[in-house]
């Protein structure tokens, strides 16, 4: 099975969530639902700023931990380098 990394903000250059799923299309319904993680609630995080795709999930894990620990400043250039508008990539996914 699949999954994905995935990086959520609510503005650009906002407060960033790294998080990893096997369903990217229903995960994100949750967050924008309310009923993701309450980090996301508390901080309005809805905008899907870039996705990664992995052919496994432990791998999808495995990056998300490692993404997590990364500087601020990388998480930003990974952003910027592949979704440049910091545009809301959800309407891709549906």
């Amino acid at each position: 099975m699949g999954g994905w990394v995935y990086i959520l903000t609510n503005k650009r250059d906002g407060v960033l969530y790294i998080g990893v799923t096997a369903d990217l299309a229903a995960r994100m319904m949750q967050h924008r639902n309310g009923i993701g993680s309450a980090f996301c609630r508390r901080y309005g995080l809805k905008r899907l700023v870039y996705a990664e795709p992995h052919s496994d999930i432990a791998a999808a894990i495995v990056r998300e931990k490692a993404m997590k620990a990364w500087k601020r400043v990388w998480k930003i250039e990974l952003i910027e380098t592949n979704n440049p508008h910091w545009d809301d990539l959800f309407e891709r996914l549906v």
